[in-house]
């Protein structure tokens, strides 16, 4: 269940401000490229209003929230795919991880350089795309040069590969990522073989200047984000990563009042970490009792005994049944006494599909 998120960037668009903020964890950041140079991995937190609720209504000794990883990946330039900067180690960084949080630069600081010397989202955009397919290129050209004499002879395999490779090459040669292509099932467990770093999903994060949060929509640059994402349907998310890393040393009723003052209901980070809890394909089960109230991270397309193996191997190794509950079921309920009288508790079994929000109790034998 371990995945992971990167945050890409070029250098100085706020990155390592943000993983700061995100994880608390004192990533290096400084006014230069490359001050990052080894990727930081730090645990977030899920924020989750439904834990807090489920919290209130059965009174626990201990809550615990669930969380997954952020990865900090130093800042790409044009040319990192030969080699240019950091290059290929940060390429491999980014091989790495699961999805792509990229942040791009929506404010103008005259204090804080800009690599390539004007800020312009959508071509630090494009520049680390650009990156990305051509070092997506070089790996499907080597490959392809293996199969395709193996292809001539007519070799089954040989042709399904062959067939996707070039279907890929020519993507690639028009600067267009591997997630552009739509394939089937076979095919695309051939190309998940492939780690290709296009076929990663990607969410786009604008960072923009402290007197921007409140009303992000008037800033230009952040609306020809928007558009770039929406012909990729992808999300954009709007911070403003100082304010954020001043946000995260405040306590809850602090922080409520902060947000008031800014005129947002709602701080970035938090729609940031839910944005790419989502982006990964992962969802939330919670187990609830007067010792703890948890939640617990799950894929999704995941099944009842999987999800049981979640919490432990032996929970899946002898599972019998899942004692379930739809989260907004119980707190309509109020108890869970009062959730099975009104036959809002189902028990389920090896091939139920579990869902966001489930309330479970595991029944197993070991």
């Amino acid at each position: 269940m371990a995945l992971t998120a990167g945050i890409v960037g070029l250098p100085n668009v706020g990155k390592s401000t943000l993983f700061n903020a995100i994880t608390q964890a004192g990533a290096e950041s400084a006014n230069y490229p490359f001050c990052t140079i080894d990727p930081n991995v730090g645990i977030v937190e899920v924020p989750d209003e439904r834990l807090q609720k489920l919290t209130e209504l059965i009174q626990p000794k201990k809550t615990v929230p669930t969380a997954f990883e952020f990865t900090d990946i130093a800042g790409i330039v044009k040319g990192a795919s030969k080699g240019e900067g950091l290059g290929n180690k940060f390429l491999s960084h980014i091989r790495q991880v699961d999805a792509i949080t990229h942040v791009v630069r929506c404010f103008e600081d005259g204090n804080i350089t800009h690599v390539s010397g004007k800020v312009d989202p959508i071509d630090d955009i494009e520049t680390i795309n650009l990156e990305l397919v051509l070092a997506d290129l070089e790996t499907i050209e080597k490959r392809a040069a293996r199969v395709e004499k193996l292809a001539r002879q007519k070799d089954k395999e040989a042709v399904f590969e062959h067939e996707i490779l070039s279907k890929l090459k020519e993507t690639f040669e028009n600067g267009q990522p591997a997630r552009a292509l739509e394939f089937n099932e076979e095919q695309q467990k051939y190309v998940k073989q492939l780690h290709l770093l296009t076929t990663k999903p990607v969410l786009y994060v604008a960072n923009v200047a402290e007197d921007e949060v409140a009303d992000a929509s008037a800033n230009p640059l952040v609306q020809k984000v928007k558009d770039f994402a929406a012909n990729e349907n992808a999300e954009v998310i709007v911070v403003c990563a100082k304010i954020e890393s001043e946000i995260v040393e405040l306590d809850a009723e602090e922080k409520e009042m902060f947000l008031e003052e800014l005129g947002i209901t709602e701080s970035g980070l938090d729609q940031l970490i839910r944005a790419t809890y989502e982006l990964l394909g992962l969802a939330t089960y919670f187990t609830a009792g007067v010792q703890e109230v948890r939640a617990w991270t799950f894929r999704l397309g995941m099944k009842a005994p999987q999800c049981a193996g979640v919490i432990h191997t032996d929970f899946e190794r002898g599972f019998i049944r899942a004692e379930t509950v739809h989260y907004e079921d119980l707190v309509a309920a109020g108890t869970m006494g009062a959730a099975r009288e009104a036959g809002k508790v189902r028990l389920e079994g090896k091939e139920y599909l579990v869902k966001d929000g489930d309330v479970i109790h595991f029944r197993f034998n070991v």
